[in-house]
């Protein structure tokens, strides 16, 4: 956010506050600083909805009304009893436990949004220790494709990005509104409306690939009043376990004993020049198994599905550029 819009915001928040009246847009034109600066009526308006939406994301409560039956226009308030914060008393133990939340993610964006949570807590008194010792620390991870959906969903962007469907390896552009981010079952999904289909649609982030390019003006995607993300997300999203995939990959000699116990060697191939057994492994949820595939590297090549290697292929191929970028 630039320095300007974090002024203007400032300063709306406090004229808000300063009175028990509702003040109308144009009012409000005339008394907050910077909005005096937009080029015409209509780059008032846009700029001022675009405010709203970010006071309410922020979680500040902005409240619509009339200050009597003959006005003609709603106006705009903040209430001090639903702004004002109220005592936090957090007992030792949950505050540990805040601060070993933030901790968890694996993700810059969701890192900074846990660190300013941080930051608000102890400045409200409330001590937080986030560097309490832990045996085990696990890791919230996001897909590349989290960031850039997250900041077109907070900018009310449309997006586009290259999709593959579950159980084929073509890839086809979407056009998304994207109306939120969210995590179900240890996956990440993105909710929105699909131009291309004409009807909201739930993707799948892990098969998001390349790049997620925002486009068009902020501010003119909003998520429709009364959508339950998480309730779309898990009525598109089911999955019969019923039915395993049959997965053959390639394992080195003396390698990868993890992938030998969980499947059972049919045969004998070389890759590379280098001797191998062939093994085949039942999975039930192949997407997941990609990751633990890809994690033994060269010691593990999969040779079917088709849609498992190359997904296998596309997270050795970022780990590679990503330590060629150092």
């Amino acid at each position: 956010m630039s320095t300007a819009r974090a002024e203007r915001l400032v300063n709306l928040v406090l004229a808000l506050l300063s009175t028990r009246q509702y003040l109308t847009a144009e009012r409000i034109r005339g008394i907050v600083p910077g909005y005096a600066d937009a080029a015409s009526d209509e780059a008032y308006f846009r700029m001022f909805e675009r405010d709203k939406t970010e006071l309410r994301e922020l979680g500040i409560p902005l409240e619509t009304g009339r200050n009597s039956a003959f006005d003609a226009i709603d106006g705009y308030r903040i209430a001090r009893r639903d702004y004002e914060l109220g005592e936090i008393d957090l007992a030792p133990d949950e505050a540990t436990a805040v601060g070993l939340a933030v901790r968890l993610w694996d993700s810059p964006e969701l890192t900074g949004e846990a660190q300013g949570a941080l930051v608000k807590l102890r400045a409200a008194g409330v001590e937080v220790d986030d560097h309490a010792p832990t045996v085990v620390e696990p890791r919230v991870r996001a897909e590349p494709a989290f960031g850039p959906l997250l900041a077109a969903v907070q900018a009310g962007q449309a997006v586009r990005f290259e999709y593959r469907r579950s159980g084929s390896a073509e890839r086809k552009i979407r056009t998304l509104e994207p109306w939120g981010v969210v995590s179900w079952k240890g996956r990440w999904y993105v909710v929105g409306h699909d131009r291309d289909r004409g009807a909201s649609r739930c993707f799948r982030l892990s098969r998001v690939t390349g790049k997620v390019d925002a486009f068009g003006e902020t501010g003119v995607v909003e998520r429709p009043e009364g959508v339950n993300l998480l309730k779309m997300v898990s009525a598109s999203s089911g999955e019969d376990p019923s039915a395993p995939t049959i997965a053959s990959v390639w394992v080195a000699d003396g390698r990868a004993a993890g992938v030998r116990r969980r499947g059972r060697v049919v045969g004998r191939s070389d890759a590379g020049g280098e001797e191998g057994d062939l093994v085949e492994i039942e999975l039930y949820y192949p997407e997941s198994a990609a990751d633990w595939l890809t994690a033994h590297g060269p010691d593990v090549l999969v040779l079917e599905p088709e849609v498992l290697a190359k997904s296998v292929f596309s997270r050795l191929e970022a780990i590679a550029h990503a330590g060629g970028a150092r």
